[in-house]
């Protein structure tokens, strides 16, 4: 699917399409395309800011790619979200009746009654 995280520079809303990450031990900054996960030591550019990078004096930048541009969604993409969307419209059949029966007994275990439902949650009374 398409990835929409932000651009990590502060008050920069632009869409990030490359991720920047450092070598510190080697005074290395590699600029590549925008990683699939968004990692705790890397930071998502936009394009202006990958772009314009600029990196400490004696530092190398070494850029896996010349140009970033948003590449938006696939046809792969838009059907593999037509089919989560009709795969969480379809009615569940037996799997939740075993889920509600297995969670009242719990919650009868502990002592409380279940009283109604709304989604996900349930509402619990004492006896």
């Amino acid at each position: 699917m398409r990835l929409s995280r932000q651009c990590s520079r502060t008050a920069c809303s632009g869409g990030a399409i490359a991720t920047l990450t450092y070598d510190y031990s080697d005074q290395t900054a590699v600029l590549g395309p925008l990683a699939t996960y968004a990692e705790p030591h890397t930071y998502d550019l936009c394009v202006v800011h990958a772009e314009g990078l600029t990196v400490p004096r004696g530092w190398d930048v070494i850029r896996l790619a010349t140009e970033f541009v948003d590449p938006g969604p696939t046809q792969d993409d838009l059907l593999a979200l037509a089919d989560a969307v009709r795969e969480a419209g379809r009615p569940r059949q037996g799997s939740g009746a075993v889920a509600a029966v297995g969670a009242r007994s719990e919650a009868e275990m502990n002592g409380t009654i279940e009283t109604g439902r709304r989604g996900h949650l349930r509402i619990l009374r004492d006896r």
